[in-house]
């Protein structure tokens, strides 16, 4: 045991500001237990607050920045933490994008509660520089893909396009203009909805379970396209086929869906 902690240099606890309290207090026994010897454990604890979501305490008109600080500091290895903090763009770097760096500084202004909000409604104005605004969804999808019809085949000219939607309904509302300017028929799919036990179809109605579409599950009815743009929710074959894939519909079968690989280290 000792040998293997000797090797230990760095542990990492993800999502550290989601977890229950219980299981802070327990990774803190355990650290105070590894620190009484240091010849035992000599590595660093990191904690990763990415993917933050709201749990306790409740901070009034805070920035996400804010419920993370009070977070950790209300746990007890807060007096062992060192707050490090991202302060380089590497995908902006890399690019050497000078309109992409000065809208990601502008992101983190605006996340971080530094754009002044107006008292009377509690909004907040965006500068002129950061984006253009339209007037219509209509007008969003021919800006982000101008002439699909003549251009949705060429598929470096799509994988460079995509409309970001902040729920479920708006992602279905868009997709389904977009594949309505597509050519050919549409193809319908439907999930499996019938229960394994009975009692659970009388418990959960499978119509009520239909209507339901979390984050990562696709919808009971899925309507397509060939030329059709997709996603993968799972991954499949890493690294070639992993969560987050892009494709594009080539061909339909019965319980078989054939695509391209738009984006990754496989796209064609």
């Amino acid at each position: 045991m000792a040998n293997v902690l000797q090797q230990a240099a760095i542990i990492l606890l993800d999502e550290c500001t989601m977890m229950h309290k219980k299981l802070l207090e327990a990774l803190h026994r355990t650290m105070q237990d590894l620190r009484q010897n240091q010849e035992i454990f000599d590595g660093a604890l990191i904690l990763l607050s990415g993917d933050f979501r709201q749990i306790l305490p409740v901070v009034p008109r805070s920035t996400t920045a804010d419920e993370i600080n009070v977070c950790l500091k209300s746990s007890l290895l807060w007096r062992h933490v060192k707050n490090l903090t991202l302060n380089i763009n590497m995908r902006v770097q890399f690019h050497n994008d000078q309109s992409a760096d000065r809208f990601s500084k502008q992101l983190l202004d605006i996340g971080n509660g530094k754009v002044r909000v107006d008292n009377t409604n509690g909004l907040i104005t965006l500068p002129n520089s950061f984006c253009t605004i339209l007037q219509s969804t209509e007008e969003l999808i021919e800006s982000v893909f101008p002439n699909i019809v003549q251009n949705y085949r060429n598929h470096n000219w799509l994988r460079e396009r995509a409309i970001l939607a902040p729920n479920n309904l708006h992602v279905n509302a868009i997709n389904y203009q977009i594949q309505e300017k597509l050519p050919g028929a549409v193809t319908s799919y439907k999930s499996v909805d019938s229960a394994m036990n009975a009692d659970d179809a009388v418990n959960y109605p499978i119509e009520f379970l239909n209507s339901l579409e979390p984050p990562g599950m696709p919808p009971h009815y899925l309507y397509l396209k060939v030329g059709s743009s997709i996603i993968l929710l799972r991954n499949l074959n890493a690294p070639k086929l992993c969560n987050g894939t892009r494709l594009v519909i080539k061909k339909f079968m019965p319980n078989l869906i054939e695509a391209t690989i738009l984006t990754g280290t496989a796209k064609n």
